[in-house]
């Protein structure tokens, strides 16, 4: 630590981490590991994310007692084994689940001051969000104190997650209580520019709080939630004094100016919040000779951030969940070469099983270009004509029209997951936000797999994504993953002759803004018209979405992108009778 008068500076780690769900043993050696190096880099104060040692979201993992006694387990194991590992000087911040059975409170979103082989303090988050992607209430019983902890002469408050977004709450009793840094630890999901939304929602709160702001926050993927990191330290002058980059695990040191704890701390009374106190008696030590800036990583663009989130989603769901390599289904498709390059960038191209599947009405570009996508990413791929397959089913059931498409449909998806049975590997759907809209998609048949990584991307998007993709292999002196023709011929299922989707479907940048407003931003039909668009076209796109639901119900996960994704955000009943149709 340096001394500037009575202005002391802590250097300050955030472990911008990855950890798994119910993996105790795994996230405490990862804590471990972290501290280690926290320490070799002279940091007197180390951060790790929200509910760290259990992973987060663990939704009804919470309610079983031996899952908290476990993490309680885990946490007293934690601080002696930092002890014993000769890292008892070092301030551990860490989140975990508690179990709080002194008042039967029951279970509780909480965080651990850890120093010198013991839990110094421990703070229980005060704000539960019940909205999007959480149901905390469900779950957690609020906390009803503020902590903060005096160390090395610095008073130090304990937020959690969604206490950043309370107005009036922690961080205004933490300027109240002359706090010297607030550290808020994090599992904040990413959704498209959040990390837009973070910074001036930091600043109002250093400035509330009037000390320095340590956001720490996760990255990686659990299930169909992404989380990015962007962890920071923000001043009350509004200075980014770090930023760590998105999606990059790591750890992440600045030496921070801070006030001294005041020799007498002010008196604060607050309607909602007891204010406890702790100190662990450690005065502040001599100064290093140098101090260290921290790194502000430069924002990337929206394309780069998406696709940074449905890489990560898919790497960790195959990671996480035991698969080493994935299978697919390459028609020569947008959606398929997106997905394709996507899993290439995951897992490594050699990992990467494409399939073409050409019936009778396949165009010979559709195979040309499914073989040239595989070539360019590196995929093993091979050629099952499934016609003769399809012939005997519409033989023997007497299937025409729409049954007899469907029936090409089933048999690919019957095709994928026979050969993933023989061989391991998880199978991709390929679908699109807007397919999943309408319902544009074959149950058992393209909405087959264990995991759809666009399923939150729209049309519109999914074009965006593959030209930016190619754009950054050019700039990079690598060959497209995407062949040229798969971004610019229009999107065809090909289950009869000449077919194309707007013969059922508006253009896609129509059709994505109306799905934009009536899924995302639920407005009504008359909210929707209001803006510009055409009636007739508003009411058959809201018809077509509403009684699609029982197909997306049974769709795959896959990773989270928007306000409000199928599945994880938006649930409306299946036997459902109101129609939103009227002006």
């Amino acid at each position: 630590m340096r001394q500037t008068g009575d202005v002391p500076s802590l250097r300050l780690a955030l472990a911008q981490v990855n950890y798994t769900v119910g993996d105790l043993a795994g996230n405490a050696a990862m804590v471990l590991d972290r501290a280690r190096q926290a320490a070799a880099g002279g940091a007197h104060l180390v951060a790790f994310p929200e509910m760290t040692l259990t992973g987060y979201p663990p939704e009804d993992l919470v309610l079983r007692a031996s899952f908290r006694q476990a993490s309680c387990a885990a946490l007293r194991q934690l601080a002696h084994d930092l002890d014993a590992a000769g890292l008892g000087e070092l301030a551990v911040i860490v989140g975990y689940l508690d179990e709080d059975s002194t008042t039967g409170g029951g279970p509780r979103n909480a965080l651990a001051f850890v120093h010198r082989g013991a839990v110094v303090a421990r703070y229980y988050k005060h704000h539960l969000p019940n909205y999007g992607v959480f149901d905390e209430r469900r779950y957690f019983t609020s906390g009803s104190r503020f902590v903060m902890v005096r160390h090395l002469g610095v008073d130090i408050a304990l937020t959690i997650c969604e206490d950043v977004w309370q107005d009036g709450g922690p961080f205004a009793v933490a300027g109240a209580a002359a706090a010297g840094l607030v550290v808020n630890i994090n599992g904040s999901p990413y959704e498209r520019n959040k990390d837009d939304v973070r910074l001036p929602l930091l600043r109002r709160r250093a400035a509330e709080a009037s000390a320095p702001v340590l956001y720490v926050n996760t990255v990686g993927a659990q299930d169909e939630l992404v989380f990015d990191g962007d962890s920071m330290v923000v001043a009350p002058s509004g200075d980014v004094l770090l930023r760590a980059p998105q999606y990059r695990e790591d750890l992440y040191l600045v030496d921070v100016d801070l006030a001294a704890a005041p020799a007498v701390p002010p008196a604060v009374e607050h309607a909602a919040m007891a204010v406890e106190r702790y100190d662990t008696g450690v005065p502040a030590p001599e100064p290093p000779p140098s101090a260290r800036r921290g790194d502000v990583a430069e924002r990337i663009p929206d394309e780069a951030e998406v696709w940074g989130a449905l890489v990560t989603g898919l790497c960790d769901y195959v990671r996480k969940n035991g698969f080493s390599s994935v299978v697919l289904g390459m028609s020569g498709g947008i959606d398929s070469a997106v997905v394709a390059a996507i899993a290439a960038d995951a897992i490594g191209g050699a990992n990467v099983h494409g399939v073409s599947m050409p019936s009778s009405y396949s165009s010979e570009h559709s195979k040309s270009d499914a073989a040239e996508l595989a070539e360019r990413i590196g995929a093993d791929y091979r050629v099952v004509p499934i016609a003769p397959m399809v012939d005997a089913f519409v033989s023997s059931l007497a299937l025409t029209g729409l049954a007899e498409e469907n029936v090409q449909a089933r048999v690919r998806g019957t095709t994928l997951m026979a050969i993933s049975n023989a061989e391991g590997h998880l199978v991709l759907a390929t679908g699109n936000k807007s397919e999943l809209a309408v319902g544009y998609s074959t149950i058992y048949g393209d909405a087959v797999g264990g995991f759809a990584p666009i399923k939150d991307v729209p049309k519109s998007l999914v074009w965006r994504l593959a030209r930016w993709r190619n754009a950054r292999a050019v700039e990079q002196g690598e060959t497209p993953p995407i062949p040229q023709s798969s971004i610019d011929k229009p999107p065809s299922a090909e289950l009869r002759p000449g077919q194309l989707d707007t013969d059922s479907l508006p253009d896609y940048e129509v059709l994505d803004a109306i799905i934009e407003r009536y899924v995302d931003g639920d407005q009504g039909v008359a909210e929707i018209v209001a803006a510009g668009f055409d009636h007739d076209l508003v009411v058959r796109t809201a018809r077509m979405v509403d009684v699609a639901e029982w197909k997306r119900r049974q769709y795959p996960p896959g990773p989270k992108i928007s306000f409000k994704s199928f599945g994880k955000d938006r649930r409306l009943p299946i036997t459902n009778r109101w129609r939103d149709l009227s002006l």
